[in-house]
Protein backbone atom coordinates (compact mmCIF):
# COMPACT_ATOMS: atom_id res chain seq x y z
CA UNK A 1 0.00 0.00 0.00
CA UNK A 2 1.65 2.98 -0.93
CA UNK A 3 -1.60 5.63 -0.12
CA UNK A 4 0.60 7.84 1.62
CA UNK A 5 3.05 8.32 -1.01
CA UNK A 6 3.16 11.14 -3.90
CA UNK A 7 1.29 9.82 -7.06
CA UNK A 8 4.27 9.34 -9.37
CA UNK A 9 5.90 7.35 -6.69
CA UNK A 10 6.03 3.89 -8.45
CA UNK A 11 7.72 5.62 -12.10
CA UNK A 12 10.38 7.55 -9.66
CA UNK A 13 11.09 4.46 -7.48
CA UNK A 14 11.64 2.77 -10.99
CA UNK A 15 14.16 5.66 -12.38
CA UNK A 16 15.71 5.63 -8.67
CA UNK A 17 16.37 1.96 -9.52
CA UNK A 18 17.76 2.27 -12.81
CA UNK A 19 19.98 5.26 -11.92
CA UNK A 20 21.23 2.96 -9.21
CA UNK A 21 22.56 0.75 -11.31
CA UNK A 22 23.52 2.57 -14.59
CA UNK A 23 25.96 4.05 -12.02
CA UNK A 24 27.42 1.06 -11.63
CA UNK A 25 26.05 0.16 -8.43
CA UNK A 26 24.14 -2.53 -6.45
CA UNK A 27 20.44 -2.21 -5.76
CA UNK A 28 19.95 -3.46 -2.04
CA UNK A 29 16.34 -3.19 -0.59
CA UNK A 30 14.84 -4.57 2.08
CA UNK A 31 13.14 -7.18 -0.18
CA UNK A 32 9.53 -5.20 0.54
CA UNK A 33 6.62 -4.14 -1.65
CA UNK A 34 6.24 -0.38 -2.48
CA UNK A 35 8.91 1.98 -3.37
CA UNK A 36 11.29 -0.54 -2.85
CA UNK A 37 9.96 -3.19 -5.10
CA UNK A 38 9.60 -0.46 -7.87
CA UNK A 39 13.46 0.33 -7.35
CA UNK A 40 13.87 -3.45 -7.59
CA UNK A 41 11.76 -3.26 -11.35
CA UNK A 42 13.47 -0.45 -12.35
CA UNK A 43 16.89 -1.87 -11.56
CA UNK A 44 15.80 -4.93 -13.10
CA UNK A 45 14.93 -3.22 -16.78
CA UNK A 46 18.42 -1.87 -16.96
CA UNK A 47 19.40 -4.93 -16.06
CA UNK A 48 21.44 -4.48 -13.35
CA UNK A 49 21.82 -6.37 -9.81
CA UNK A 50 19.19 -6.31 -6.91
CA UNK A 51 19.71 -7.80 -3.54
CA UNK A 52 16.91 -8.23 -0.92
CA UNK A 53 17.51 -8.44 2.92
CA UNK A 54 14.08 -10.21 4.22
CA UNK A 55 13.12 -10.58 7.80
CA UNK A 56 11.99 -13.73 7.18
CA UNK A 57 14.17 -16.54 8.07
CA UNK A 58 13.45 -18.69 4.58
CA UNK A 59 11.70 -18.46 1.38
CA UNK A 60 8.84 -19.83 2.58
CA UNK A 61 7.87 -18.06 5.10
CA UNK A 62 9.01 -14.74 2.99
CA UNK A 63 5.87 -15.59 1.06
CA UNK A 64 3.59 -16.80 3.22
CA UNK A 65 4.36 -14.97 6.46
CA UNK A 66 5.55 -11.84 5.47
CA UNK A 67 3.70 -11.99 1.93
CA UNK A 68 6.75 -10.07 0.43
CA UNK A 69 7.83 -10.66 -3.53
CA UNK A 70 10.81 -12.59 -5.09
CA UNK A 71 10.49 -11.18 -8.36
CA UNK A 72 13.14 -8.88 -9.62
CA UNK A 73 15.71 -9.69 -7.03
CA UNK A 74 19.07 -11.41 -8.03
CA UNK A 75 19.50 -12.72 -4.72
CA UNK A 76 17.61 -12.75 -1.64
CA UNK A 77 19.40 -13.23 1.79
CA UNK A 78 16.85 -14.60 4.40
CA UNK A 79 17.74 -13.07 7.74
CA UNK A 80 15.40 -14.66 10.15
CA UNK A 81 15.97 -11.10 12.12
CA UNK A 82 11.99 -9.97 11.65
CA UNK A 83 11.90 -5.80 10.24
CA UNK A 84 14.14 -4.53 12.70
CA UNK A 85 16.85 -6.77 12.40
CA UNK A 86 16.48 -6.65 9.14
CA UNK A 87 16.89 -3.12 9.01
CA UNK A 88 20.35 -2.63 11.00
CA UNK A 89 21.62 -5.63 8.76
CA UNK A 90 20.42 -4.00 5.72
CA UNK A 91 21.40 -0.50 6.76
CA UNK A 92 24.89 -1.99 7.80
CA UNK A 93 25.44 -3.42 4.72
CA UNK A 94 25.19 -0.90 2.83
CA UNK A 95 27.52 2.15 1.65
CA UNK A 96 25.00 5.15 1.75
CA UNK A 97 21.13 4.84 1.66
CA UNK A 98 18.18 6.67 0.02
CA UNK A 99 15.26 6.96 1.55
CA UNK A 100 11.96 7.84 -0.56
CA UNK A 101 8.24 7.84 0.64
CA UNK A 102 7.73 5.07 3.66
CA UNK A 103 6.42 4.81 7.10
CA UNK A 104 7.46 3.69 10.34
CA UNK A 105 9.84 0.94 8.97
CA UNK A 106 11.81 3.84 6.69
CA UNK A 107 11.77 5.90 9.59
CA UNK A 108 13.23 2.77 11.88
CA UNK A 109 15.92 2.51 8.23
CA UNK A 110 16.70 6.20 8.52
CA UNK A 111 17.30 6.07 12.66
CA UNK A 112 19.83 3.92 12.16
CA UNK A 113 21.39 5.31 9.56
CA UNK A 114 21.61 8.56 11.03
CA UNK A 115 22.93 6.71 14.12
CA UNK A 116 25.30 4.91 12.39
CA UNK A 117 26.56 8.32 10.18
CA UNK A 118 25.84 6.91 6.54
CA UNK A 119 25.77 9.02 3.82
CA UNK A 120 21.68 9.57 2.90
CA UNK A 121 19.76 10.49 0.16
CA UNK A 122 16.46 12.17 0.44
CA UNK A 123 13.88 11.77 -2.91
CA UNK A 124 11.88 14.87 -1.77
CA UNK A 125 8.43 15.48 -2.45
CA UNK A 126 7.03 11.92 -1.89
CA UNK A 127 5.38 11.84 0.95
CA UNK A 128 5.05 10.05 4.21
CA UNK A 129 8.14 9.94 6.27
CA UNK A 130 10.12 11.19 3.83
CA UNK A 131 9.09 14.63 4.95
CA UNK A 132 10.02 14.53 8.13
CA UNK A 133 13.74 13.47 7.90
CA UNK A 134 14.94 17.15 7.33
CA UNK A 135 12.97 18.37 10.76
CA UNK A 136 14.03 15.25 12.53
CA UNK A 137 17.54 15.93 11.91
CA UNK A 138 17.67 19.65 12.70
CA UNK A 139 15.82 19.11 15.71
CA UNK A 140 18.42 16.56 17.05
CA UNK A 141 21.27 19.07 17.12
CA UNK A 142 23.80 16.24 15.49
CA UNK A 143 25.39 16.08 12.11
CA UNK A 144 24.51 14.09 9.13
CA UNK A 145 25.57 13.57 5.73
CA UNK A 146 22.43 13.57 3.96
CA UNK A 147 21.36 15.09 0.51
CA UNK A 148 17.85 16.10 -0.89
CA UNK A 149 16.72 16.20 -4.34
CA UNK A 150 13.46 15.28 -6.23
CA UNK A 151 14.74 13.95 -9.35
CA UNK A 152 16.13 10.29 -9.06
CA UNK A 153 19.12 10.99 -11.39
CA UNK A 154 20.64 14.27 -9.48
CA UNK A 155 20.14 12.47 -6.10
CA UNK A 156 22.36 9.29 -7.00
CA UNK A 157 24.64 11.99 -8.13
CA UNK A 158 24.39 13.65 -4.91
CA UNK A 159 24.99 10.36 -2.91
CA UNK A 160 27.51 8.91 -4.87
CA UNK A 161 29.45 12.49 -4.27
CA UNK A 162 28.82 11.39 -0.54
CA UNK A 163 30.37 8.27 -0.95
CA UNK A 164 33.55 9.27 -2.73
CA UNK A 165 33.89 12.18 -0.14
CA UNK A 166 33.34 9.39 2.94
CA UNK A 167 35.96 7.62 1.22
CA UNK A 168 38.26 10.04 1.08
CA UNK A 169 38.17 11.29 4.22
CA UNK A 170 39.06 7.76 5.45
CA UNK A 171 41.92 7.42 4.10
Amino acid sequence: MTSHCASDILERSKRLGREIVENDCVLLTGATTGAPYWAAIGAKEANGMSIGISPAKNKKEHISHYQLPVDYFDLIIYTGLEYSGRNLFLIKASDAVIFSCGRMGTLNEFTIAFEEHKPMGVLTETGGTTEWIDKIIKDSHKEAIVVYDSDPKELVKKVLELIKNEENNNL
